[in-house]
């Protein structure tokens, strides 16, 4: 199983309820492979730079692969997250099966 994590900063003066409606599209999606999906904006139990996350668990790299260049998915990232984000960041790996 692959997992995509992804983690964003909001630019300044832009409020953590503005990426909301970019979190709900991307819990949306139907995309052939996830075997899960969460997303949230970031609790603020802790000083961080960080203000939503988004994971995903993929069935095989080839699911990820296809999710990654989807079209809907990226009309997403364009329209809904680039304009209120300062940095995105996102990291892959594999989680091994549990014995």
């Amino acid at each position: 199983m692959i997992r995509n994590v992804v983690v964003g900063k909001l630019r300044e003066g832009v409020d953590l309820a503005e990426v909301q409606p970019g979190l709900d599209a991307i819990a949306a999606l139907d995309s052939p492979g996830c075997l899960a999906r969460r997303v949230g904006t970031d609790l603020r139990l802790r000083e961080q730079p960080w203000d939503f996350a988004i994971t995903n668990d993929w069935a095989d790299e080839a699911s990820y692969r296809a999710y990654d260049l989807d079209e809907e998915h990226n009309r997403i990232r364009r329209e809904l997250f680039a304009p209120l984000c300062e940095q995105i960041v996102r990291v892959q790996f594999e989680v091994p099966d549990s014995p």
